[in-house]
């Protein structure tokens, strides 16, 4: 049973059935969905949602941002790749809310600008359905299973790659893992620009000295810039 509480400040046009919606996409390995019930607190401007979903097969991987190899089986990954690639083909009408914010190409711009300032075009070309909080721990393991939804939408290509790939860094070998397998998205223009902005998270001006992932999201960024500098 999933539960949320959410503010009518923070149910948008696409509503909150993140969940629901997600239960119809082919092709991507998630908890089946059952059904749910919402109901208006009677004291505060508050929604609840409970979602009966199954089981999840196996615990999640860890948190949001690993600090030790989670020693994934070989055969997690080709499930991984199946998943998002499956996800990427879907047709939608959400926009994805990473961070609850709903992504725009004005978002993506200031926050690229805000730590990157070099002249480069930032204007997204592919828009494509991404789970938009893709990160360790909304992932299982060993028995692969992509769980909670409530942000999905179409977004930039490469944003779910990007953001995997920020929640690895501090697992320099992981984080290597996560471009090879995801190749094809890094080596677009569309993902070369989500890793500046996955960076930009990092990298910003609430960044911190002992975020053991500074150094390398610096490192590649600069890369990067330099790529998309060149043309």
């Amino acid at each position: 049973m999933r539960i949320e509480r959410r503010g009518f400040d923070r149910i948008g046009p696409q509503g909150w059935n993140g969940t629901e919606c997600a239960a119809f996409l082919d092709g991507v390995v998630q908890p089946g969905w059952h059904g749910c019930v919402a109901w208006r607190d009677a004291d505060e401007p508050v929604m609840w949602r409970a979602d009966e979903t199954d089981l999840l097969p196996a615990p999640p991987i860890g948190t949001a941002v690993l600090a030790e190899d989670p020693v994934l089986p070989d055969g997690w990954w080709p499930q991984l790749n199946a998943s998002l690639d499956a996800l990427m083909g879907q047709t939608t009408w959400r926009i994805a809310t990473p961070d609850t914010i709903t992504i725009t190409q004005a978002v993506v711009t200031e926050s690229i600008r805000s730590v990157f300032a070099d002249d480069f075009d930032t204007t997204v070309e592919c828009w494509v359905p991404a789970h938009a909080d893709l990160n360790w721990a909304n992932l299982t393991a060993p028995a692969f299973c992509l769980f909670d939804w409530e942000d999905w939408g179409n977004a930039p290509r490469g944003l779910d790659s990007a953001s995997l790939w920020a929640s690895s860094l501090a697992v320099p070998a992981l984080a290597d893992r996560v471009r090879r397998e995801r190749h094809r998205d890094f080596e677009s223009r569309d993902g070369k620009l989500m890793t500046l902005f996955a960076a930009s998270k990092i990298l910003g001006p609430h960044a911190h000295r002992e975020d053991p992932r500074v150094a390398p999201a610096r490192s590649v960024a600069g890369q990067i810039v330099a790529e998309l500098l060149d043309g």
